[in-house]
């Protein structure tokens, strides 16, 4: 079974317990990722198989214009630009080379990986995407991707079309809760109606946060809420953004609470001492850990931290700063009541402060966290879906 993933922590991580999960069940499984992810895959204790990373002068200038971009315009760039033309056409080569030699039974790809699509295809291997987001920002990003899969195929040698067919009709296998995903209805439809995600099997990951939570001592009243901090990995790389983490420091620095905030490994937490008296700030930390402890978490909207948070049952406050799927998150979790989204980017930390008090005093909001945490744990564990993958595999 071959698992493909761009270099991104938050689209690895809910393939990996459906990988750990087919070994478990004897099967020989490797994961297809850029280079410069080797050390992810290890940390997950899986076999990682490189294909190459797009060259840093190419991609360079592409990020850096994004903090100027509105979330919509830096969103359509990333997924039509990054992902579908210059990620997916640096991976396939080495993609298809391992395919052709190894063989596998069966892709397992998230959705932003397109090499190891084309690879698929050209080889009528069966394929399957796992999600990383909601349903109408998977049937949005479809729309852009259009064109680039359209020179995907002929890049690859594939008839005009190929991609984007064999992308809209794979199987889905999904962490969202059924009430979290929604489809886009178009005009005149009524807001928030709730219509499930075709194709989709959905799964949760319990096993990793069944532990009691640990985060760094000797800070802080231990007796106040622990409030977690996270804007993802790769904010802190943004000059136009990374002075969210100083914001946020200071706007949460009066409240009778415990900040635990970290910056992503493009960030440096010396760079932000002094810490209020009530912060402690890491690079890294397991969110596994941090979870079990947290009565709030303030956010971007990230996919893997959203449902993190949602597993956990812990209300969310949500910034989005610089991609429209982390829009879309927080505008989902704020109409399904799970928490408060700010817009505005790193200019909304004046309202922090505020919106914080409220997650943390509002009952409402509390439960409606807790009831969408029992509806995930509700959902078959990555165990049970090894047999619909093994399915996929042979062709049921």
């Amino acid at each position: 079974m071959l698992f493909a993933t761009t270099a991104g922590t938050g689209h690895f991580g809910p393939m990996v317990p459906v990988a750990r999960a087919c070994v478990e069940a004897g099967h020989e499984v490797r994961v297809a990722a850029p280079e410069s992810f080797a050390n992810h895959v290890a940390r997950a204790g899986l076999e990682h198989v490189p294909f190459d990373d797009v060259p840093q002068e190419v991609m360079g200038p592409v990020f850096a214009r994004l903090p100027s971009m509105t979330p919509e315009e830096a969103n359509a760039t990333v997924v039509r630009d990054v992902f579908g033309r210059l990620d997916a056409q640096a991976a396939w080569p080495r993609v298809q080379e391992l395919v052709d030699a190894w063989a596998p039974d069966v892709v397992l790809r998230e959705p932003c990986e397109f090499g190891s699509l084309a690879a698929a295809v050209r080889s009528g291997v069966p394929h399957v995407e796992m999600a990383i987001g909601l349903g109408s920002l998977q049937q949005w990003a479809g729309q852009a991707l259009v064109d680039p899969l359209g020179e995907l195929d002929g890049v690859t040698g594939l008839d005009d079309g190929s991609c984007a067919a064999a992308m809209s009709s794979a199987p889905v296998l999904s962490q969202v809760p059924p009430s979290l995903d929604v489809l886009d209805h178009g005009p005149g439809t009524s807001d928030g109606a709730v219509q499930d995600v075709p194709r989709v099997t959905r799964y949760r990951d319990g096993a990793a946060r069944s532990g009691s939570g640990k985060v760094p001592s000797g800070w802080g009243d231990p007796d106040l809420p622990l409030v977690y901090v996270t804007f993802g990995s790769v904010t802190a790389g943004f000059d136009a953004l990374s002075s969210v983490f100083r914001l946020s420091l200071d706007a949460l620095a009066d409240l009778p609470v415990r900040v635990f905030l970290t910056t992503g490994h493009a960030g440096d937490p010396e760079t932000l001492r002094p810490w209020p008296d009530n912060a402690h700030v890491e690079r890294w930390w397991p969110q596994d850990d941090v979870m079990p402890l947290a009565s709030a978490v303030v956010g971007h909207g990230g996919f893997g931290t959203m449902m993190s948070a949602l597993i956990a049952g812990v209300p969310q406050v949500l910034v989005p700063l610089f991609a429209f799927d982390q829009e879309v998150n927080a505008r989902r979790i704020e109409e399904v009541g799970a928490g408060l989204r700010l817009g505005g980017r790193h200019e909304a930390m004046p309202e922090l402060a505020g919106a914080l008090t409220r997650v943390l005093g509002d009952t409402a909001i509390r439960s409606r966290a807790g009831a969408l945490a029992e509806e995930i744990a509700a959902l078959p564990d990555a165990s049970a879906i090894v047999g619909t993958v093994e399915a996929i595999a042979v062709g049921g």
